[in-house]
Order: C-alpha cells, then sequence, then structure tokens
C-alpha cells in the first residue's frame, strides 16, 4: 500500500468523526432548545396560575378547588406545619363529607336502603 492511502484513510476518519461530531451537537443542540422552550411553557403556566387564582379570588369571592380555605399552591414549604396538618386534616374531612352525601343521594335516587352511618345515626 502506498504511503499517500495512508494519509487518504486518515482524512477519511477524521472528516466522518468530525460529521458525527456536528451532527451530534446539531442534535444535541435542537433537543436543548426543545427543552427550554418547554420549561418556558410551564413556567409561564405556573406563573399565570396563582396571579389568576388571586384575581378570581378578589373579585369573585373564595376560589373553588381543594385549597379553598387553606394555602395556596406553591407555599406549603413556607407555611407552618401545625397549619399544614390543620389544613390536610380539613381536607381529608370535607372529602369524606363529600363522598358521603354523594353515597346517599345515590342511593336516595335508586331507592335503594341507606347505611346508618351514612344518615349520621351513629
Amino acid at each position: 500500500m502506498p504511503w499517500w492511502s495512508w494519509i487518504l484513510i486518515w482524512v477519511a476518519l477524521v472528516s466522518l468523526s468530525l460529521l458525527l461530531f456536528v451532527l451530534m451537537g446539531v442534535r444535541l443542540f435542537r433537543q436543548f432548545m426543545a427543552t427550554v422552550k418547554e420549561l418556558g411553557e410551564a413556567g409561564d403556566k405556573l406563573t399565570s396560575l396563582p396571579v389568576a387564582a388571586a384575581a378570581s379570588a378578589g373579585a369573585a369571592g373564595p376560589v373553588p378547588g381543594p385549597y379553598a380555605g387553606g394555602v395556596a399552591p406553591g407555599t406549603a414549604p413556607f407555611a407552618s406545619p401545625h397549619q399544614m396538618q390543620h389544613d390536610y386534616h380539613a381536607s381529608k374531612e370535607a372529602r369524606r363529607e363529600a363522598r358521603r352525601q354523594r353515597r346517599v343521594r345515590r342511593k336516595t335516587d335508586r331507592g335503594q336502603p341507606q347505611r346508618l352511618r351514612d344518615i349520621e345515626f351513629r
């Protein structure tokens, strides 16, 4: 094999590896830009939620939802543990009562007998 064939082989190897690195760099850049775009959209959603909730709370009364009387989303790490425990148990009891009322209403509509604990005859 002549000496210039080795130069051709090495030039081809180096150029192919550079091409591979460029293609991988372009792909990585596109993925990075897609991630930045998604993070921007997520940030816009997160920053718009509390503002909309605060605006509707001032205009139309309490905000409907699981945190209507409690702590707004995202502020739990700064609240006292006692307050968070109280809010957790209060919302748990409210969900339990809502399920009980739905069960009583559903059984009444179907004409089925009620459980004694559902009609508060404990």
